[in-house]
């Protein structure tokens, strides 16, 4: 069976936890003000997508493709990204709350995160070389055995990441930073004034 494409078209206000949205190909679409919270989102392709204002919260993303799509001031709780196609899986998030999510396994290179709550996002195992995070807070995500080679932390906060069993070769962290990379040792870095 053919995939119906849906193409260069807006949805505003929808709620797709009433009538869920229809499997199908959207490309270039404009989501806005929409909730998807719950919804069975599997099999479903996004490309050139843009969602603004929506809700994903514990939506089922079993096969769905996202390519080269932005999230603008959305919620995403609990979310398993691992479970998404992962053929040109391509995001980026900006305003977003990523609270619960799971990237465990995915290659998601040159990622783009800004000014998003990333706690207990679980990142373990993930490629996420060059992935810029800006103003993200990462309180509690976790980083194990992840590629974070040249991704930028300059700006991101809370974070605790151990060199030991992560790549962080060529990676950026701020002074105010270095402590997360250090929690596990327990020791103490006073600033003096």
């Amino acid at each position: 069976m053919q995939a119906i494409t849906v193409e260069d078209k807006v949805f505003d206000k929808q709620d797709f936890t009433a009538s869920a949205l229809a499997k199908a190909d959207y490309e270039n679409c404009f989501f806005k003000q929409c909730d998807f919270s719950g919804s069975n989102l599997s099999g479903i392709t996004f490309s050139d997508t843009e969602f603004t204002a929506c809700n994903f919260s514990l939506a089922t993303l079993v096969k769905t493709a996202f390519r080269d799509v932005k999230f603008i001031d959305c919620k995403m709780l609990g979310l398993h990204f691992y479970n998404c196609n992962t053929f040109g899986l391509s995001f980026s998030f900006y305003n977003c709350t990523l609270l619960h999510a799971s990237f465990y396994k995915l290659k998601i290179k040159k990622t783009m995160f800004k000014n998003s709550q990333l706690q207990e996002v679980d990142f373990a195992e993930c490629d996420l070389t060059e992935a810029h995070f800006d103003n993200c807070d990462l309180k509690k995500a976790i980083f194990d055995h992840s590629n974070l080679e040249k991704a930028d932390f300059t700006t991101a906060y809370n974070y605790t990441i151990d060199p030991e069993t992560n790549r962080i070769k060529k990676a950026k962290f701020s002074l105010a930073g270095i402590a997360g990379l250090l929690d596990k040792y327990g020791i103490q870095i006073e600033h003096i004034k």
